[in-house]
């Protein structure tokens, strides 16, 4: 195989036609400009160039060795500095979070790759435990969660909070314990934990979410409402999970005595360098978030 720099050495000697020049040109020595041609001819077993004093003519074998080499280091070259360049909106961004985050941040990401349309940004929904494995496992640059981790590899800092929200139909005025008794509950993958944050905060009576009968299911973000505005039930959500409903009119938001929060983490992977890209995202996301 033909050592790069050797051939590098070759074809700027082709271009500039002088030794001396040549050499300079490359930081190097004369002489080391000429050992770099005499491998290059020992290797291929064919004379590249006809020299005449300090002139030099190329033979056919040499001008073929430029003609096909300069492309290789031009290649070369627009490789290093691919690889080397590090800029801040292009290239894939992969992200992962809770459907309630989702909802206002993807859409609020989607505008940025407007503005930048280089960057392409990969977004996926998921509970906690399928992010924290993502994480721990390189598959996503950037994963949000709403709990702690239990892997040490993954890096997790606090940077919002998001209210739980009790959400009945339009109808009900005050949602006292019989009345969410009547209802039941509007049942989602956080269900059991969002309702005993925020119920079991406002209501001496709650113990455990199953004390209410399930009146509906759903695992889509976006769909949990559907059934509360029809009057099947009542539900707790996350505030972005709520405001992103369509058909606010058709549900009640009720604020309780002791609001509670869920703590928002931006993850990373701990030992991960992170390009521009992708801490261009991270700053675009906790402006969306905070």
């Amino acid at each position: 195989m033909i050592n790069p720099m050797l051939l590098r050495s070759f074809c700027t000697l082709v271009e500039i036609g002088h030794f001396t020049r040549s050499a300079e040109r490359l930081n190097m020595t004369q002489s080391g400009i000429s050992q770099h041609i005499r491998k290059l001819e020992e290797q291929l077993e064919q004379d590249l160039l006809i020299r005449e004093g300090k002139q030099f003519t190329l033979t056919d074998a040499g001008q073929r060795l430029y003609t096909e080499g300069k492309q290789i280091i031009n290649s070369l070259s627009e490789l290093e500095q691919r690889v080397t360049t590090d800029p801040a909106f292009e290239g894939v961004v992969r992200v992962m979070s809770p459907g309630s985050i989702g909802l206002k941040l993807y859409r609020y990401l989607l505008t940025l790759q407007v503005q930048y349309p280089k960057l392409v940004i990969d977004y996926r929904f998921a509970p906690n435990a399928t992010i924290e494995k993502a994480i721990a496992e390189h598959t996503v640059d950037i994963g949000f969660m709403t709990s702690s981790s239990t892997l040490a590899e993954v890096s997790l800092k606090p940077i919002a909070e998001e209210a739980l929200l009790l959400v009945t139909p339009a109808n009900i005025e005050e949602p006292s314990w019989q009345a969410l008794m009547q209802l039941g509950f509007i049942d989602h993958p956080d269900g059991a934990f969002h309702s005993s944050l925020l119920l079991g905060a406002n209501f001496s009576e709650f113990k455990h979410y199953n004390q209410f009968k399930k009146a509906g299911f759903s695992n889509q973000i976006s769909l949990i409402l559907e059934p509360v505005a029809m009057g099947l039930g009542f539900t707790v959500l996350p505030a972005h999970a709520v405001a992103a409903f369509p058909h606010p009119e058709q549900v009640k938001i009720h604020y309780l005595n002791t609001p509670v929060t869920e703590t928002l983490y931006l993850g990373v992977h701990l030992n991960k360098f992170m390009p521009s890209r992708v801490n261009s995202v991270m700053v675009a996301a906790k402006h969306c978030l905070k």
